[in-house]
Parts: C-alpha cells; sequence; structure tokens
C-alpha cells in the first residue's frame, strides 16, 4: 500500500523558525521579571516587549493577550516542579524506608526551594510570581490546574499518615506550609537583616532543614489539635 501524501494544493506546514522560538523565549522570560517584579496589573505588555527586545505585536502572535501570556508564564515552570516533585516522593517510596511525614513534606517542599535558591534569577521571579498567583483569588483557575493536582497527591499521602483526621485540618495546614514556603524563598533577605547581629548568613539548605521541621511540627499541631 503506498503512503498517502497531501493533495498537491494543500499548503504544507511551514516549522517554527529557530529565530521565532528564540524571541517566544525572550518574551516569556521578560514577562516572568516583570510580572514578579510589579505584578500582574502593574507590567505593560509594552513594557515587556521592550525588556525583551521584541516588537510590540510579537507578544500577541506569540502568547496571545496580556493574560493569556501571564497564564503561560505561570504555566512553563509548573509542569516541572511537579514533576520533581512526584519524583522526589516517588523515590522515597522506592527507598524501602517508611514514609514520615517529614519525608512527605520534603519531597514536596524541597524541589521548590532548590530551584528558587540556587540563584538562577527566572526561578526567583517565578517563586515570586506563584506567590502572587498564590495570594490572588483571580488566579484561582491557575493554581487549580497548575498546582492542586500534584498539591493533591501530597495531601493524600498526608491523611493516609493520619486516617483519623479531619480532612479539612490537613488542608488548612498543607496551605500554611505552602505559604511558609512561598515567604521563605521570597524573603531570605528578611532573614538576613533580622540576623544581622550574628554576622552569619543562614545555608541554604540550612533553611530548607529549618522549613521543613516548622512545617512539620506546625501541621501535627493542627491535626491534633
Amino acid at each position: 500500500m503506498s503512503e498517502i501524501s497531501d493533495p498537491p494544493d494543500r499548503p504544507r506546514r511551514r516549522a517554527i523558525s529557530q529565530r521565532a522560538l528564540a524571541t517566544s523565549l525572550r518574551i516569556l522570560d521578560a514577562a516572568e521579571i516583570l510580572f514578579a517584579e510589579r505584578g500582574y496589573d502593574g507590567a505593560s505588555v509594552r513594557d515587556i516587549a521592550a525588556s525583551a527586545g521584541a516588537q510590540l505585536a510579537s507578544i500577541s502572535f506569540h502568547h496571545g493577550g496580556k493574560e493569556a501570556l501571564f497564564e503561560r508564564v505561570v504555566e512553563r515552570r509548573a509542569s516541572e516542579l511537579s514533576q520533581l516533585r512526584l519524583d522526589a516522593l516517588a523515590a522515597r517510596k522506592a527507598s524501602g524506608e517508611p514514609l514520615t511525614l517529614d519525608a512527605v513534606l520534603s519531597a514536596f517542599l524541597r524541589p521548590y526551594l532548590e530551584k528558587a535558591g540556587a540563584g538562577d534569577p527566572q526561578w526567583l521571579a517565578y517563586a515570586r510570581l506563584v506567590a502572587i498567583v498564590s495570594a490572588d483569588a483571580r488566579w484561582h483557575a491557575i493554581s487549580e490546574r497548575c498546582f492542586d493536582p500534584t498539591a493533591g497527591v501530597f495531601i493524600r499521602e498526608i491523611a493516609k499518615l493520619f486516617p483519623d483526621a479531619d480532612p479539612a485540618a490537613i488542608a488548612v495546614a498543607f496551605v500554611f506550609s505552602v505559604s511558609a514556603m512561598l515567604s521563605l524563598s521570597t524573603s531570605t533577605w528578611r532573614i538576613e537583616a533580622l540576623s544581622a547581629p550574628s554576622g552569619q548568613q543562614a545555608a541554604e539548605h540550612r533553611l530548607a532543614d529549618d522549613l521543613v521541621r516548622f512545617c512539620e511540627a506546625g501541621m501535627r499541631a493542627a491535626i491534633n489539635g
């Protein structure tokens, strides 16, 4: 049987050029920084285009309107972050060691902190952007689509550890933990300022350890309260 080919009068699809892909990426990077710095309302499409070194019309060509661009910026790293968390959880389960609350929280919290604390300005901006999205009810649909499925996996694992606990109490404690994570990833400068008399800067791994312990103790208190 011969292969079926397109009719000769059907136009062939043109592959996206490397130049177009580079422009699209620059726009996403610039939007990520400006949305994080100024919020959704404070970052204009014109400023994003200028920062990206792109024509204003290229914003809508590559990413649609401002709201669509904002959603794409949030979505871009969400899948990578979710996979890192799920992989960390799967690795702990595969180790054969008992799955503890500390292990579940570590698998969820540490990948985010490692990305935000690695020095990449784009991931640091994304950390701030997630904090904005989490605090503004108008972006509920984005949070629900990008973050809630993975959060649900971890909440169910926590529920297995506390089978008699009120599901609402677990959810509340989990949200508090997420808030603490976002605060830490975007406010280490406050820690440095408040601890200035000691003359020592807290190491990133130490901060992550402290956060996990803090969230574990708080979650146990909330669930058992």
